[in-house]
């Protein structure tokens, strides 16, 4: 008897042992609409999708979404977080000291790709010198230098120029449109949005940066091994193949996950590594 109760003993252990540790998807992206705990529905059932199409039990893999820079920073230095979906500025800013490596892209709604609108009052920004003593603000303002970057065809921005981070870009449109010395740098879906504005008359867009990169699903450090790895790219592809798979993107204003072209995310670590520091 007792030899049968050490060997239901081990066999729990087992299966125990046997279960994978969970891992956590960190979408993180500074300044986007919503909190946390708003989002966790939507994460939750992505989750449970990617979990499913991963041949996964439904608690080995879970998902949380932070639209603040210090809450993300925060949260992906805890060791589950294997995984993050980030928008190009964060990654171009923060990829390297966070140790993220590029496995997808993430194609919008749609299939666009991003740009960049640099919008202020209506005749008031002729050259890039004009912008001196302005302020330059949104969602991509906490990193200066891809601000700096991605307004570089349209021309060098002054030195005295304050770039920052503001994710209530509707205040920032309303004070330009008053013609006070602010700027903003609007994505793409802000910047179709505009025409909108009771106030658009008096907005204009003076630059748009060229057609790149949205977002990117990166590895965290090596928190994963490369089966996991191999089965969680699989998965997140094959999403978009299933009418429930659509559903779920949707819910969270993604069109699907593929492959990174060859060469498409060196030019923009071109770009990035061009700039001053």
């Amino acid at each position: 008897m007792r030899c049968l109760a050490l060997a239901l003993l081990w066999l729990a252990g087992s299966a125990t042992a046997a279960t994978a540790e969970p891992l956590t998807l960190v979408a993180w992206a500074p300044g986007y609409p919503g909190t946390t705990e708003q989002a966790q529905p939507s994460m939750d059932a992505f989750a449970e999708g990617v979990a499913a199409a991963a041949g996964w039990a439904r608690e080995e893999f879970r998902a949380v979404y932070y639209p603040k820079v210090e809450d993300g920073r925060e949260r992906l230095a805890a060791g589950d977080a294997a995984l993050v979906i980030v928008p190009l500025p964060v990654y171009l800013e923060f990829g390297e000291s966070l140790e993220l490596r590029p496995l997808l892209r993430v194609v919008q709604e749609g299939g666009h790709e991003e740009t960049w609108s640099l919008v202020a009052h209506r005749g008031a920004l002729n050259s890039a010198s004009d912008l001196s003593g302005w302020s330059l603000e949104g969602v991509a303002g906490f990193s200066p230098r891809f601000v700096t970057r991605v307004l570089a065809s349209w021309g060098t921005l002054p030195a005295d120029v304050e770039i920052g981070f503001n994710a209530r870009v509707l205040s920032v449109l309303r004070k330009a449109a008053r013609g006070e010395p602010v700027a903003a740098l609007l994505d793409r879906a802000q910047a179709e949005a505009l025409e909108r504005l009771p106030f658009a008359a008096d907005l204009e867009v003076v630059a748009i940066s060229a057609p790149m990169i949205s977002s990117l699903v990166c590895a965290v450090g090596d928190r994963l091994s490369e089966d996991r790895e191999r089965v969680l790219v699989q998965a997140l592809q094959a999403l978009d193949e299933s009418g429930g798979g659509r559903e779920l993107l949707a819910t969270i204003r993604i069109g699907r996950f593929e492959a990174l072209g060859e060469g498409e995310l060196a030019g923009v670590q071109r770009l990035w590594g061009d700039a001053a520091d």
